[in-house]
């Protein structure tokens, strides 16, 4: 038989004093958003009957979320970090800012501290056999169509594996491996000269792949490369590209494919003379619009805990 007692003043009662309403210490902030979540909380276990079993099974669950240090990628895989950009998206619409290059979401693998080059940056450190070289460049510009000159451009993606340096399993990859950082010339134009990356998988035996097979999901991402834009002008940008082609560019567990974001990607040669792996390469050509500073700030700025390392 399920009961109802989330409205009764015990229960009211006991929300209010775990989240210490009744008194003048504390973060006011913390209080209210701790007793809006435990209030959600409690009205769910009324609402759905959860037992006790499936209460410390969660528990253990985000016990093992902690231990396999996965919560920012679980926070993309349910969707949490899309929803932040889709109230960006409406709060830019409310605003009536228009134009730019769409935002996607910033994933749990960025790496600050990657060397920072004039115009172009070569970004391979490591050699790697089954990856071809690619070439992305564009013109970074403002709502005007101007070229910016001075942005920097920070650039990180996986290799052939999958995996991405500072995270890779097998540590097989150099400090800042296919992770770079370029300045725009006065034109406004970047480059940088990499390898093509796949597409990755959540670690088969971790907690958010172990959520997602309770809920017959995937935890596949297709491939891409991910951008941070920054100019003193203008907000920053926080997006991704996806590589064209790839079967599961609509069906990425992570939900930050944009249509506007999957550039062609062209076949080339010449690559010998840009100091590529092979004379032939592929090149995507990805321009960049960056959107002026909200009343002198820049409201993009996203604080949260960032892997730093030293280049």
């Amino acid at each position: 038989m399920s009961v109802k007692v989330f409205d009764t003043s015990e229960v009211q009662a006991l929300l209010s004093a775990a989240a210490n309403l009744g008194s003048p210490a504390g973060d006011a902030r913390a209080k209210q958003i701790v007793h809006r979540l435990l209030s959600d909380l409690f009205k769910a276990i009324d609402d759905l009957a959860i037992t006790p079993d499936e209460i410390w099974a969660g528990v253990n669950y985000f016990n093992k979320l902690g231990q396999d240090g996965e919560a920012a990628l679980l926070a993309a895989g349910l969707g949490l970090e899309k929803y932040l950009d889709v109230r960006m998206d409406a709060e830019d619409r409310a605003a009536e800012i228009e134009g730019g290059t769409p935002r996607t979401i910033e994933g749990p693998l960025y790496v600050a501290g990657a060397p920072l080059r004039d115009g172009v940056s070569k970004i391979d450190l490591d050699a790697d056999a089954d990856a071809g070289p690619l070439v992305i460049h564009g013109t970074v510009t403002g709502p005007d169509g101007q070229p910016v000159a001075g942005a920097v451009i920070e650039c990180w993606h996986a290799n052939s594996k999958g995996f991405y340096s500072h995270f890779d399993p097998t540590g097989a990859q150099s400090p800042f491996n296919l992770r770079g950082a370029v300045r725009t010339d006065a034109q406004g134009k970047y480059e940088f000269r990499t390898l093509m990356p796949v597409g990755y998988g959540c670690p088969p035996q971790g907690a958010t792949q172990q959520l997602l097979d309770a809920l017959a999901r995937h935890g596949n991402r297709p491939a891409h490369v991910h951008f941070f834009v920054t100019s003193e002008q203008h907000r920053k940008l926080t997006t991704q590209i996806n590589i064209e082609g790839d079967p599961l560019i609509w069906d990425d567990f992570a939900y930050a494919t944009r249509e506007d974001l999957i550039p062609h990607v062209v076949e080339k040669t010449g690559g010998a003379s840009l100091g590529l792996k092979a004379d032939e390469y592929k090149a995507i050509e990805f321009d960049i619009q960056l959107i002026p500073l909200t009343q002198g700030k820049d409201n993009q700025v996203v604080n949260r805990p960032r892997v730093s390392a030293a280049a």
